[in-house]
């Protein structure tokens, strides 16, 4: 009895010498033992968009098959964080959507202001009763103020961070359909410079217009779709001679001008239309055939989209590339609507995205701090 139970252990015991067989008791089909680089692409995708950025590098030199989906979610920039504007108190919220995770940050120096742009973490805003104008760095604190103007139905925005000598901020607006009065100053100013200037082409401004700084030139998307265009160092103004991009007719219903928005990327001019019953359309500004080209795939880059400026990230986590982020929120929640080009849908689906009961000053992208632990 003894020999046939060591013989039974033996046989237990027994491996294949590759090591990817085993011998089973009492059967004669054999298991593989898979080994942990023979994962799925899309499983190990997953798995890493979820590392750090120091995991994610040591993972990428474990074997040749775990470099590709490493380098594919590979992280080396920050999302934007969607800033909430409080109707009562000074308790602000930034949600982060790459986290999931809200931050909040007591700010009794933002009283009374309404929140205009925003770039390279710093806000630009404007109290109504007082006309005060000024920039302020939650995460800092610093605070510049600039000479008061009063600000209207009128939308602004500045060219980079205000402690750069070369910050200008601008603003348009326009006297009669043919007439715009364009306004600029920057930190230090006394005073701000307004001139009028005569339009080729209709031009509307409006609060739903939409203003971004690229190449060294403010583009201002009207509320018709036409493109204005100002040099802040020649203080030329002009309307491009381009068609409002193309949308069907449906785009064109209850709050239509509400549902569009304006960003740049690396020298491009991106619009995002959107409608409550279709999905958005992206287009893009082709400078050298002065027309706007529909866009089928955003090719990895992440946009974030809100009314009062809208920001472009690259090499985000895998599950938020070739994607759009709203700053509408969701149900009751915090956390805000995304739309994925590959998927073609809306995340979440069931909820309506009529953007005409959402205040334009309620929330804003605004880009992080490095240092998350500095004021949390």
């Amino acid at each position: 009895m003894a020999g046939k139970k060591r013989r039974k252990l033996k046989l237990l015991a027994e491996t294949e010498t590759d090591g990817t067989k085993m011998v089973t008791e009492g059967k004669e089909e054999r298991l593989e033992l898979h080994d942990w680089s023979e994962l799925p692409a899309e499983l190990l995708e997953l798995i890493m968009c979820h590392l750090t950025l120091e995991d994610n590098v040591h993972a990428s030199v474990v074997c040749k098959k775990w470099h590709a989906p490493a380098i594919s979610v590979r992280v080396v920039n920050q999302s934007p964080w969607l800033m909430y504007f409080p109707k009562f108190g000074n308790l602000y919220e930034f949600y982060d959507p790459a986290q999931r995770k809200t931050y909040s940050l007591e700010l009794p120096e933002l009283y009374g202001s309404r929140v205009c742009y925003t770039k390279d973490s710093w806000l630009l805003l404007y109290r109504p009763r007082t006309h005060r104008v000024f920039f302020f760095n939650p995460f800092t604190r610093d605070m510049i103020k600039l000479p008061r103007f009063e600000l209207t139905y009128q939308i602004v925005a500045f060219s980079c961070a205000p402690t750069s000598s070369s910050c200008v901020v601008f603003t348009v607006k326009h006297i009669s359909p043919t007439v715009v009065a364009i306004s600029t100053c920057h930190p230090g100013a006394t005073e701000w410079v307004t001139d009028n200037y005569q339009n080729r082409l209709p031009f509307v401004s409006s609060i739903w217009n939409k203003l971004v700084f690229c190449n060294g030139i403010f583009y201002c998307l009207s509320l018709t779709g036409w493109l204005g265009v100002f040099d802040p160092v020649k203080r030329d103004w002009g309307v491009l001679v381009v068609p409002p991009p193309k949308c069907p007719e449906n785009f064109f219903a209850k709050n239509w001008w509400k549902g569009k928005f304006m960003v740049e990327h690396k020298g491009d001019i991106l619009v995002i239309y959107t409608c409550c019953s279709e999905n958005p359309i992206i287009f893009k500004l082709d400078q050298s055939k002065m027309a706007w080209e529909e866009m089928k795939t955003l090719d990895g880059l992440t946009l974030f989209a809100s009314f009062l400026s809208s920001q472009s990230r690259a090499d985000l986590p895998g599950i938020m590339r070739n994607s759009v982020y709203f700053s509408k929120v969701r149900f009751f929640g915090k956390r805000c609507i995304s739309y994925s080009l590959n998927d073609s849908r809306y995340y979440p689906r069931k909820q309506c995205y009529d953007w005409g009961e959402q205040d334009p000053f309620e929330n804003i992208w605004i880009e992080p701090p490095e240092d998350i632990s500095a004021f949390i």
